[in-house]
């Protein structure tokens, strides 16, 4: 929760109108996907897919168990070490969006 609140409490990220900055709740956020079973046709995706996160990210099991589901050779998983979920927000000050990572990918795989 640390890390939300200084990303999202703090001027790194606060915007009036932003649903986490603020605790409110609309009918299109991720909430209303609750029950969904988000990974269930993850084995079908034959398009090129980059999971990208945190070492110290709170989701990275996530990621890392919709990656293993993922078929084909044109998948990458990154992991960007010391980076916590909100640091690939905008980098969190260390600068930890490993953006050549995502350049080359997208140049192999967007053609």
């Amino acid at each position: 929760m640390k890390d939300y609140y200084a990303y999202y409490k703090t001027p790194r990220g606060y915007h009036a109108r932003s649903l986490n900055s603020n605790g409110g709740w609309n009918k299109t956020s991720a909430l209303s996907f609750i029950n969904a079973k988000l990974l269930a046709y993850a084995g079908e995706i034959e398009n090129a897919v980059m999971v990208l996160h945190g070492e110290k990210a709170h989701s990275r099991y996530f990621g890392e168990d919709a990656f293993k589901m993922l078929k084909g050779d044109n998948k990458e998983l990154v992991i960007v070490p010391g980076a916590s979920h909100c640091d690939l927000y905008d980098g969190g000050g260390k600068g930890a969006i490993p953006f050549d990572r995502i350049e080359a990918f997208y140049r192999k795989h967007l053609k």
